[in-house]
């Protein structure tokens, strides 16, 4: 048994769909249910015994403490973060809330489980806490990429959380030997991903024949990695990972803001052209910057390659692909989450 907190989001719900799709060990699912956290991502799981959902907060020691002593997981995987740029701007709060306060008492109630197992099975155990490559700052078009050593110099509130939560794990596993891994990921992208993010924004926005809006020139550059690369990565970290060891995850694919918009308009203008022949391009719209907008990212994954013989399984070219497709096969997944009907069914489902 495992225990992964934020299953319900994006990365989440990819690394659980993924882990019960090769394995038959069961998953216990934690999640807040805020707006990003839906339950209809794992749908596909529906009486599946291999899977338990509990709505709640990685905050709430008591129930974190029961789900532990109940279960007995030999792991916890946790994703569960504020994790978007401009909402921690307009309200960092949140993000103190549940990326610092909430990975404190997620830490503590690990360690509190982890030192009252049998030695075979404290032995055994470990947290894995996904973290951002965002921790690190930014790059000129010249710097070398971010490397497990890179000074970490956050700039946005969101990141800033991030970071203090990296800084959390290191220090209970330096002062209390809890077998902690650190993951540091580059831009993800894929299936079941949030439109308040670039690239299914855009797919969303482009189909309904709205604005593409992009910041500034648009040549702000980002690192991405397909969501099921990023989790087979995870999976393998958990697996072989150094315990008190970071692991930085890319998918070797820079490309500016615009590149990946103007992609993603000829891969619709291929498969789902528009009624009036024109390209998809002519809704590209350029908007203010971002405050403090981090202008590159770069990971450099050499140590995860190295150390435990990981590599992405895809390109740019064909996980953009994959990615175009699932939306346009999915238009029901996608009206669901902008209409919010799903957060009804949330309240309907989970009363009380």
């Amino acid at each position: 048994m495992i225990l992964v907190t934020g299953g319900a989001g994006f990365i989440g719900a990819n690394f659980v769909l993924d882990w019960l799709g090769q394995s038959d060990e069961p998953v216990v699912n934690l999640d807040k249910l805020t707006y990003a956290g839906n339950p209809h991502n794992f749908a596909s799981l529906a009486g599946d015994a291999r899977h338990v959902f509990v709505q709640g907060d990685i905050g709430d020691a008591a129930l974190v403490e029961g789900l532990l002593a109940r279960h007995a997981p030999r792991a916890i995987v946790n994703f569960a973060a504020e994790s978007h740029v401009d909402r921690s701007i307009h309200g960092p709060e949140d993000f103190i809330q549940t990326n610092v306060v909430g990975t404190f008492r997620l830490l503590e109630a690990a360690r509190h489980y982890w030192s009252a197992l049998p030695a075979t099975q404290k032995e055994a155990f470990r947290f894995l806490h996904v973290s951002t490559d965002e921790v690190y700052g930014t790059l000129s078009p010249t710097d070398p990429a971010f490397t497990e050593e890179t000074t970490v110099e956050p700039n946005s509130p969101y990141s800033a959380s991030k970071a203090a939560s990296d800084h959390l794990v290191r220090a209970w596993h330096h002062t209390y030997g809890l077998p902690v891994l650190t993951t540091n990921c580059s831009n993800n992208y894929g299936p079941l991903h949030f439109p308040e993010k670039l690239i299914p924004l855009v797919i969303i926005n482009a189909l309904a024949g709205k604005d593409l809006p992009i910041y500034g020139d648009g040549l702000q550059v980002r690192d991405w990695l397909y969501v099921k690369d990023h989790c087979s990565a995870i999976r393998r970290v958990l697996q072989a990972g150094r315990p008190g060891e970071t692991y930085n995850i890319g998918g070797h694919n820079e490309k500016t803001n615009i590149g990946i918009v103007k992609t993603i308009c000829a891969l619709l203008d291929e498969l789902r052209p528009r009624a009036d022949g024109r390209p998809y391009e002519s809704q590209i719209t350029h908007v203010k910057d971002r405050p403090g907008h981090d202008r590159r990212y770069a990971i450099d994954a050499g140590k995860i390659e190295r150390e435990l013989g990981w590599r992405p399984a895809e390109t740019f070219e064909t996980g953009i692909r994959k990615t175009v497709q699932w939306y346009l096969d999915h238009p029901e997944w996608a009206a669901q989450v902008q209409s919010g009907a799903y957060r009804e069914w949330v309240a309907k489902h989970y009363a009380g």
